[in-house]
């Protein structure tokens, strides 16, 4: 019997109301639909200090950034929604990648809760440009880890507008586009994976 695809999904962004959570609400929807088990966080659940190699040297990993890598590990994929700051993604974002990428454990290697595994990436901005220089960025890093992530993205434009009371995207090909990712993604681990 094949392991069941087990993904995480969350947003970049520590807002309670945040326009990102409700992107990878929808694209873990389509994931789950697609037949993952999708594991949502949201990282104002797990508050990390900013990465300072001091501390990891004097107590190890904080506590939160292990649950996070605990979490990372049994997933098989990810889906990232990432607001804009300033054109790139948001620090909150590469803060706990800082984190839950270094090695905690004789022989770890770094980033090996991230390496050869898959990931789709999206972004809601109020702008009209939906945080799309954002992404960008978020690739590269991504890659760096030894992510593949897909080479398609959910951009959403004028996001405070567009998610309906239910958080559904309004304009339904929107919508129709978040869950595709996500579904996607769930297919494209269950080939990848061996």
């Amino acid at each position: 019997m094949p392991t069941p695809i087990q993904l995480v999904a969350f947003s970049g962004s520590i807002r309670a109301d945040s326009l990102n959570h409700k992107l990878a609400l929808r694209m873990a929807e389509g994931a789950r639909e697609a037949g993952a088990s999708v594991n949502v966080i949201r990282l104002r659940d797990y508050p990390l200090p900013l990465y300072d190699a001091d501390i990891q040297a004097a107590s190890g990993l904080p506590p939160e950034a292990r649950r996070l890598k605990a979490i990372f590990r049994e997933s098989h994929g990810f889906i990232i929604a990432s607001p804009e700051y300033n054109g790139s993604f948001s620090g909150v974002l590469k803060n706990m990648i800082d984190w839950v990428s270094r090695a905690d454990a004789p022989g770890e290697p770094s980033n090996a809760v991230f390496a050869g595994k898959l990931a789709v990436i999206g972004s809601a901005s109020p702008g009209a440009f939906g945080g799309v220089r954002g992404l960008i960025s978020l690739r590269m890093l991504l890659a760096g880890l030894g992510l593949t992530v897909l080479p398609d993205q959910v951009i959403v434009p004028n996001a405070g507008y567009a998610f309906a009371p239910d958080g559904r995207l309004a304009e339904e090909a929107l919508d129709v586009r978040a869950r595709s990712l996500g579904a996607s993604l769930a297919r494209a681990v269950a080939r990848w994976s061996p």
